[in-house]
Formats: structure tokens, sequence, C-alpha cells
């Protein structure tokens, strides 16, 4: 799964290159995140200057700040689109790896359970999926790394939280504690999930495996097997569907609790009029990047359940290979783990 693409000579460029490349590229979209939430501070401040005295700025001003966001907003598009492009040829080529790599030990693979679909499907999937969650780890790392900084100052403006009362740098602890509650609740819930799509993706398997022997065999996929392979099939899917009720029921609640909790946070202080509207905006931003960094397990469970199912079949996959430490060609291009 790793080995292929990373320790492979004939992939370097896209392996180790193409890596830093998209790491470079996330970070660069942090900072522009970073002057995103700076110019939310001036223009609510304009804004709240605009209202509350008329005549107070001049339209050419205004402008001004729109001209400024957009500037910002077309660099990060243009950086955006041409990520996903260079991301997409990434994860094929990883998926290439992986495929050349399982093929030259075909007839040692053929005969594990749904062969062809994870050397056709699993491969696509796990590549695909992993660069996913790496570059999320990456950039929530990357954010916390800018944002955390900026709200342990802005923090210095809450006067008190609700009940709790004065704290100093109260929303950076707010934070942490929102976040580790969620990444504790949804891994309690969700405890049962991944051994759940895993036994899933091994019934889909026999099924599909069983009708395609039917397609030139007339004695295979008769109506009693298929049946009772369905049946199975059937079974596990509402198991799974039943334990993720509960679980979107957590998720849902959970996040839908989160968009508030940066606003009671800060109730008192708003009623103190302390801070300005465009002080305001920065600290709810801050807030919200800082939150959804420490978050990263809660907003990416969904996806590591469906991960850690695919790896539990290519693991199983790559045992064959395995078996026979003389099995593996003379020269794959792999530097060797061990020289």
């Amino acid at each position: 799964m790793f080995r292929s693409f990373f320790l492979n000579r004939r992939w370097f460029a896209w392996s180790i290159l193409g890596t830093i490349l998209i790491l470079a590229s996330v970070w660069y979209r942090v900072q522009l995140d970073v002057r995103i939430n700076e110019w939310f501070g001036s223009f609510y401040d304009l804004l709240q200057n605009a209202l509350s005295k008329p005549g107070s700025i001049t339209l050419p001003q205004y402008w001004k700040e729109m001209s400024t966001f957009l500037s910002i907003a077309m660099i990060y598009i243009t950086v955006a689109v041409l990520l996903e492009f260079f991301v997409k040829h990434y994860v094929f080529r990883w998926r290439t790896a992986m495929n050349d790599y399982y093929m030259q030990f075909w007839p040692r693979l053929r005969a594990v359970e749904g062969a062809a679909q994870r050397v056709q499907e699993d491969t696509m999937r796990f590549a695909s999926i992993m660069e996913g969650l790496g570059v999320e780890l990456v950039r929530s790392v990357m954010t916390l790394a800018a944002f955390l900084p900026i709200l342990w100052t802005l923090s210095e403006k809450i006067t008190a939280l609700p009940v709790i009362g004065s704290i100093p740098h109260s929303l950076v602890w707010v934070s942490i504690f929102w976040s580790v509650f969620g990444t504790v609740l949804l891994a309690v819930t969700g405890i049962l999930l991944p051994g759940l799509q895993f036994q899933n993706q091994r019934r889909e398997a026999a099924y599909r495996k069983e009708l395609v022997y039917g397609e030139d065999d007339a004695s295979r996929a008769q109506q009693p097997v298929v049946t009772a392979l369905f049946q199975e099939v059937r079974r596990n899917y509402f198991r799974l569907f039943f334990h993720y009720l509960y679980f979107d029921v957590a998720k849902w609640t959970y996040l839908q609790a989160s968009v508030l909790v940066s606003y009671v946070a800060m109730g008192p202080t708003v009623v103190a009029g302390v801070i300005t509207l465009g002080v305001f905006q920065q600290i709810a931003r801050a807030f919200d990047k800082v939150t959804e960094s420490f978050q990263y397990l809660v907003m990416s469970w969904s996806t590591i359940v469906e991960l850690l199912s695919v790896y539990k079949r290519l693991r199983a996959f790559e045992s064959r290979i395995h078996e026979d430490a003389d099995a593996a060609p003379p020269d794959d291009g792999l530097v060797p783990l061990n020289p």
C-alpha cells in the first residue's frame, strides 16, 4: 500500500516531490485564510462606522475593501483549482503503483476472496482516502499553528465566560474542551462501524463473485445460492444502518451545537459592549478555525471508518504476498527496507 509508491524509484517525482508540492500549497492556502480573517476585521469595523455614523466613510473606501477581498479570493481559487487538478493525477499514480505491484503476484492472489475488486477498486479508494485524510490532517495542523496565536491574543478581549467567569485566554480552552468532547463522543458511538464495514465488503465480494461466475457458467449463481448470499448482504447492511443511525444523531447534534459555542462564550462580552463588530468577527472566525483543526477526528470519522475497512482488506491481500519471502520479483524497483 505504501512501499510500492513511496519507496519505488520510478514514482519518486510523484510520491516525494508531489507530496512536498501538496504540503506547500496547503500551507499557502492557510496563509490566505489568515489574510481573509484580517480582512473581515477591518471590513466589519468599516461597516459599523458606516451604519452608526452616516457619512463617516466614502464609497471609494467601501469599494477598496471589496477589491482587497477579491484579490485574495482570486489567488485562493487559482491555487485551489490547480491543487485539485494535481491531486487527481497524484492519486491515480498511487493507484497505478499499487496496481502494478499487486499484478506481479496475481497468480498467487487470484484465489483470495474478492481479489479482482481489491485490485480494481480498493487500490483507488485507498489512495484517494489516504490523500484526502493526509491533506486534511496537515491543513488542520497548519491552520492550528496559524490561528491559535491569533485566538490566544484576541481572547484577551473576552471579559468573562457565562457561569464560569473570567479565565485568561478563555476561548482557547473552550475550543480545546469542546473538540475533545466531540472526539470522544463520536469515537465511542462509532466504535463498531469499522468492523461492520469490513464485514459488509466481504459479503458484497462473495455475492459479486458468484454473479460473475454465473455469467459464464450456467450451473453457478442459482437462485437458492444468490438468495442466501444476498440475504447476508441485506442483514449486514441493516445492522450497519442501525449503528449509523445513533452515530449520525450524535454527530449532527454535536456539529449544530458547535455553531453556537463561540457566540455563547462571547455573550457577556457582547452585552458589555467592549468590542467592535470587526473584532467580534475576527474572534468568531479564529475560534471556528481553531475548533475545526482540533475537530479533525470528528469531521473525518466516517472517512476513517471507510479507510480502516479498505486497509483491512488490502492488508489481508498483502499477507498472501509475504507468506513466501522469496516470492518477490528480483528487481521490483523498491528500496530495501532493511539494507
